[in-house]
């Protein structure tokens, strides 16, 4: 997929994917890509988030909902902000507790222009390492 970090810190994740190794028949990015690149975002911005606490979790994907605006194009950027402050330390403290939280995450891909061409709303689970 080619995809690349940009910006990889607390306050955001962003990776870049390129329509070169992601064209369609159509001359655009293929929506799997878009769909992996996105899902991959908020993956990335709660390891990046566990990291900078010290907590050794697993990270994984349980639903998610896709929704394609606009073709992209172009290369893109997938951005995930992550949520709330507030909420991050709720889910930690509820990882600490019973050993799993649900973390609720938006991520927004733009292609180079700037111009939204897809959103991801997907909810991850963070589990507890066994041993």
């Amino acid at each position: 997929l080619g995809i690349g970090v940009a910006e990889a810190g607390t306050d955001a994740v962003v990776l870049t994917l390129p329509l070169l190794a992601n064209r369609n028949h159509k001359g655009t990015v293929f929506a799997g890509s878009l769909n992996a690149v996105a899902t991959l975002a908020g993956w990335s911005r709660l390891w990046v988030e566990l990291q900078e606490r010290t907590i050794d979790a697993h990270v994984v994907i349980q639903d998610a909902t896709i929704r394609y605006l606009e073709p992209a194009t172009s290369d893109v950027r997938a951005r995930c902000a992550g949520p709330d402050p507030a909420l991050l330390d709720r889910a930690v403290a509820m990882l600490q507790r019973k050993g799993r939280a649900r973390v609720a995450l938006d991520v927004e891909v733009h292609d180079l222009s700037g111009q939204l061409v897809a959103t991801l709303a997907g909810r991850y689970v963070v589990h507890r390492r066994q041993g």
